[in-house]
């Protein structure tokens, strides 16, 4: 035969490498510690802490810009009121200035009072800033002032005498309506004191006619009281006599009995009844003697039951007894041959770990023993 250069197939050595890249890879994950007990996924922590440092240096950035912007802020706010404050201060001092060129305290309509001035002010600049019409007070004013005022004194003395003239009659007046007032009180104070007395005087006729009619009545009950206590103590004698001859004082014993019909016997009325005849009382004594006797009949029986049973609590204790020796003894026996059996037990089990230890595992595994396990992932 011909020979012949078939191509090789590099499917299966390809295969075998990968087969082999696998277990080596396998082994990695497998026999490391760390991974296998707590495992961990590098490429989900990995991403975490990329996803961690990332959102950090995004709030870092948020804070500077908020940080950038509060600085902003706080400037506009110190230039805005560094800008009124240079407002209100120019505005200040226009309006001081306008008040010292048109509002001089000279130039007002009471400067003559206030600074003293007398007479129109002077006009001597061409240019002056006061005309004529600024002038307030002219020379030759103020004549017959004191002419005048004299009439004023005179007019107010005037007047002040006219209303003290008026006050005067005013109190006239007054006083007449009060002596007007007086007299009539006092006429009402002698009407009220004619009426107080009209009203005594009757008040007391019918006290008097009052006190008439009670004595008439006193009188008359006291009578009715008198024969109601004759009629009582008549009453009371008759009772007392009627008591005295009663059977219940007299002690009739027929008076206590009442008779029934249908044969039975008389029933005793207790309101009446004085007490039991001797005869009576001799038959309550034989029946309570009878009682007696027979209550020692019956103690006697009690105390002969309990002494039986006494007898036979005692007979059955002393059977319990016997039978508690005779289990405490077999219990002792019982335990005796557990101890034996024990015992014995435990010489076979020393006997048999002698074996053990010195016959039969005498071959002890060396380290390449155990270094021929787990080699493999598989």
């Amino acid at each position: 035969m011909y020979k012949v250069d078939l191509p090789v197939d590099q499917s299966i050595e390809k295969a075998v490498e990968r087969r082999r890249a696998a277990e080596t890879a396998r082994k990695a994950q497998i026999f490391n510690t760390r991974l296998r007990v707590m495992g961990l996924d590098l490429d989900a922590l990995n991403q975490q802490v990329q996803e961690k440092k990332h959102q950090q240096n995004m709030e870092r950035q948020r804070d500077k810009a908020f940080d950038k912007m509060r600085r902003i802020h706080d400037e506009a706010l110190l230039q805005q009121d560094i800008d009124e404050r240079e407002k209100r201060a120019a505005l200040h001092a226009d309006l001081t200035q306008y008040w010292a060129t048109y509002q001089r305290v000279e130039d007002s309509r009471d400067a003559d009072l206030n600074c003293g001035m007398w007479g129109a002010f002077s006009i001597t600049a061409p240019g002056s800033e006061l005309g004529p019409a600024s002038m307030q007070v002219f020379q030759g004013e103020g004549i017959g002032e004191e002419q005048k005022r004299r009439e004023q004194i005179t007019k107010t003395e005037r007047d002040l005498r006219t209303q003290k003239e008026d006050n005067e009659r005013k109190h006239i007046r007054d006083k007449h309506k009060e002596m007007l007032v007086s007299k009539e009180l006092v006429h009402q104070d002698l009407r009220w004191v004619q009426q107080h007395a009209l009203e005594e005087e009757c008040k007391k006729a019918a006290r008097i006619a009052l006190d008439n009619y009670n004595q008439a009545l006193a009188a008359e009950r006291a009578g009715k009281l008198e024969e109601q206590r004759r009629r009582e103590e008549k009453e009371s004698l008759v009772e007392i006599w009627h008591t005295l001859t009663s059977d219940m004082m007299t002690e009739c014993a027929e008076a206590a009995e009442r008779q029934v019909e249908g044969g039975r016997p008389p029933q005793v009325l207790t309101d009446r009844w004085k007490g039991m005849s001797p005869e009576q009382l001799s038959a309550i004594h034989r029946e309570r003697e009878a009682q007696r006797l027979e209550r020692e009949r019956q103690r006697e029986a009690e105390k002969s039951q309990e002494a039986a049973w006494d007898l036979q609590l005692l007979k059955a204790s002393r059977e319990a007894e016997e039978e508690e020796r005779r289990a405490a003894k077999l219990r002792r026996e019982k335990r005796i041959q557990m101890d034996q059996d024990n015992m014995q037990l435990a010489r076979e089990q020393q006997a048999y770990q002698e074996y053990l230890d010195k016959k039969l595992y005498t071959n002890k595994p060396t380290k390449a023993y155990f270094y021929q396990f787990n080699t493999s992932s598989r």
